[in-house]
């Protein structure tokens, strides 16, 4: 093989959603290695710890086939994802967009990411309309209400859910 492009799909991951599952789905089409950078980013106060983010990207990837799940890593990371992103030795960032609105902010760190290494390109993948409206943020709020948030999460993740906020 001539030279592996690696990618980095970048994100919280608290928690991961279908619409995170289905970017890395397509992701893996782009690349021959990938890379989910699991931000610790305490500022946004996760639910999950780190460890436990990292451990349930793991377990929904275990689903993918054999071939996939080899073609990816998952490491935590912190600071700027374009130092990141060199580190790991990947050329690509992954961002998936939900809407509109996450656009002008993808737009505007694609562009500084550019500047600080015009060599490291950034690709958008848009949801299906399956997952447009699926936002971490949004599941966290319908499960502390004691909604279902089955339809936008794994199993595990739904069962996960439960347990978090069935000790509140």
């Amino acid at each position: 093989m001539a030279s592996e492009r690696t990618g980095v799909y970048p994100g919280t991951f608290d928690p991961i959603t279908s619409g995170h599952m289905e970017v890395m789905r397509r992701s893996l089409r782009l690349v021959d290695r990938l890379v989910i950078g699991c931000a610790i980013n305490i500022g946004k106060g996760p639910l999950f710890s780190l460890e436990e983010r990292m451990e349930i990207i793991r377990e929904d990837i275990s689903e993918f086939p054999p071939a996939d799940r080899e073609r990816i890593k998952v490491v935590p990371f912190e600071g700027l994802l374009i130092h990141f992103t060199r580190e790991v030795g990947a050329s690509l960032i992954i961002r998936g967009l939900r809407a509109v609105s996450d656009f002008e902010y993808e737009i505007q760190m694609a562009n500084m990411n550019a500047r600080m290494d015009p060599d490291i390109e950034t690709i958008f993948l848009m949801a299906s309309d399956r997952h447009q409206f699926i936002a971490s943020s949004l599941v966290k709020d319908i499960a502390r209400l004691g909604g279902d948030t089955s339809q936008f999460v794994s199993k595990r993740v739904f069962q996960r859910l439960k347990a978090k906020f069935a000790k509140g």
